[in-house]
């Protein structure tokens, strides 16, 4: 008996021990380090007010209730060193300059992408990670950084799933405010330094405002965990868009039986020209830029809610309320219109051969031009390029994103939307169908696109914006427009060499692999190494401390597609093989393409 409860005794100690590990690697995520650079270069994309703007104007996100100088306060799981030191937060991938300062609109000297917001009538600034955060890029080479505006992030920003290798934000993040919670000693620190003056009379209410974000936190990583939500893992630069959007708008806020496995993970994709497309997301499926930009605030944390106090579905002029700034986010939007394309930086990347350059313009021509250089037309004033929108099974790239915002139909009948009200909204669902809507099973386009239309007219009701107004700020007095098609849209090419890795899922590294056929592609490479490699046009790939594996054998991670390679067209064959030569040739003319070095190429 004696031999049994030793045996058991030593069972608990290594039960105990065992997850004193876990909870060490969990709350101490395997992060890169981080390396400043010895200046952060700057071009000429846009004024420097305008890249403020764009960095720091918030779009109405609040991080599950996260207060912006709470955050600013945190201190990591087992040390005193602030958790949102720039230092630290650079090691997950945001960007900051090592020669920044706090300012009046960064304060708290933040990465690029958060800022703070107040609610009307709320004393309260909360953390608001805006669009910047996610569509801002940087390239390394020999110490020096590009900072490429409105290009794609390389953060680890989404997951809150908790995983012994850690990496992610969302995990760290959750670590850290535990701690903060349940260490007395750091909690009592954490008060003082949010509290000042205030510190005897809002000690309480602060302890308890505090575990009400934690616990939404916690319900958050418990559901995505429980649930395997998110199978795929995402990694630096990548996030499943429309399905983390759909679990929450239509999951989080309506019903458990909403939720959806997200297995579509995209890059963040690059935001020059975006304004001039007639349809924008990977998939082509969308066309207001206002409804657009809701849909991506709603997805990153603003506040939503379908029902009242007592359960029951709003009606009428009380549908939706929520904390989108429509005036913000058109802001934004005009910033983003004055973007222009990175330019090649020949004395940070080398000179670019331009005889070279002129044979790779002539293979661009016979090979890429016909779904990459699209129809230019004028509407309403606007010239707008009309984007080739290509089948899944003709390019043949991983299918997930499409057909998941396709297929995965959500029940929303709980809202008691009328079908009337519907038909008279500004949406335009296309390809048109005479059969009548079932809100037991739309699709995630189509139940956005309602959800943003009431959340549109709401705003825009709280904000007292003019009905004339409205259609500016809309967009062109664009109609809130839905395109469903299992495609995948080809967008102009300038600029791209900034915009790597490629394909819409990040998942071929370089331009070269990604003219070469899939044979010739990297079946598992590094994400998260912000070196870059001018030669072949994208980031280094070779293994590093702390870097994030990416398999492309894994559903949503396909390397797929856009091949060129000798044999018959089709199922993701697009041309024919090209030569080595003909490869570096093409990279060299891509460097220009659309710049004003395209315009100094001598003639073949």
């Amino acid at each position: 008996m004696r031999l049994f409860y030793r045996v058991l005794s030593g069972l608990g100690v290594a039960l105990v021990l065992g997850l004193c590990v876990v909870v060490y690697f969990i709350a101490n995520p395997k992060l890169p380090a981080y390396t400043a650079p010895q200046h952060v270069h700057y071009q000429d994309q846009w004024s420097e007010a305008d890249r403020q703007l764009y960095y720091y104007t918030p779009q109405g996100t609040q991080v599950k209730g996260l207060h912006y100088y709470w955050f600013s306060a945190l201190e990591l799981p087992f040390s005193t060193q602030r958790f949102a030191a720039p230092e630290y937060l650079a090691r997950f991938g945001f960007l900051i300059d090592p020669q920044q300062q706090a300012s009046a609109a960064n304060p708290a000297n933040l990465p690029v992408g958060f800022t703070r917001h107040q609610n009307p009538g709320s004393p309260v600034e909360y953390l608001d990670i805006t669009c910047a955060a996610c569509h801002t890029g940087e390239l390394r080479y020999k110490g020096q950084a590009l900072r490429i505006d409105g290009g794609p992030a390389q953060h680890v920003l989404p997951s809150s799933v908790p995983t012994l290798r850690g990496g992610s934000f969302g995990q760290a993040l959750v670590a850290s405010l535990a701690a903060t919670y349940y260490n007395p000693w750091k909690f009592e620190r954490f008060a003082r330094t949010v509290l000042g003056d205030n510190y005897e009379a809002g000690h309480k209410q602060l302890r308890k405002d505090f575990k009400a974000s934690l616990d939404t936190f916690l319900a958050v990583a418990w559901n995505d965990t429980y649930r395997g939500l998110y199978p795929t893992l995402e990694g630096p630069g990548r996030t499943d868009a429309f399905g983390r959007i759909a679990n929450a708008s239509f999951g989080d806020a309506i019903s458990p039986d909403n939720y959806r496995v997200a297995n579509a993970p995209v890059d963040y994709p690059h935001l020059w020209d975006m304004w001039t497309f007639d349809w924008v997301q990977w998939n082509g499926s969308a066309q207001q830029p206002m409804a657009r930009n809701i849909g991506e605030a709603l997805g990153v944390g603003a506040t939503l809610n379908f029902f009242d106090s007592h359960g029951q579905p709003l009606q009428g002029d009380q549908r939706y309320p929520s904390s989108v700034r429509v005036n913000d986010l058109h802001l934004i939007e005009e910033t983003l219109q004055r973007l222009k394309p990175p330019v090649w930086p020949e004395d940070l990347f080398g000179k670019i051969d331009r005889p070279l350059a002129a044979k790779g313009r002539r293979l661009f021509t016979e090979n890429c031009a016909s779904c990459h250089v699209p129809p230019v037309v004028e509407e309403n004033g606007r010239l707008v390029k009309q984007l080739k929108m290509l089948p899944v099974e003709v390019i043949g790239t991983d299918p997930n994103t499409a057909t998941n915002i396709a297929d995965n139909r959500y029940d929303l009948s709980a809202l008691q939307w009328d079908p009337a009200e519907l038909a008279s909204m500004n949406v335009n669902l296309l390809p048109k169908s005479e059969q009548p809507l079932d809100m037991h099973q739309l699709s995630v386009a189509k139940g956005l696109a309602y959800v943003t239309a009431f959340v549109e007219k709401r705003a825009y009701q709280d904000a007292a914006v003019s009905s004339q107004e409205q259609a500016r700020l809309n967009g062109f007095g664009l109609p809130i427009g839905v395109l469903e098609l299992r495609a995948y849209k080809a967008r102009p090419l300038d600029g791209i060499w900034a915009t790597a890795p490629y394909l819409h899922n990040g998942s071929v590294p370089t331009v070269y692999q990604l003219l070469s056929p899939q044979s010739e592609r990297a079946q598992t490479f590094y994400r998260g190494n912000f070196e870059y490699d001018p030669r072949h046009l994208g980031y280094r790939t070779d293994a590093f401390d702390g870097g994030f594996v990416l398999d492309t054998r894994i559903s949503g991670n396909h390397n797929s597609g856009h091949e060129f390679r000798a044999g018959p067209q089709g199922n993701g064959v697009i041309g024919r093989l090209l030569q080595p030569e003909e490869r570096w040739a093409l990279i060299e003319y891509l460097k220009v393409l659309g710049g004003p070095l395209e315009q100094q190429l001598p003639n073949e």
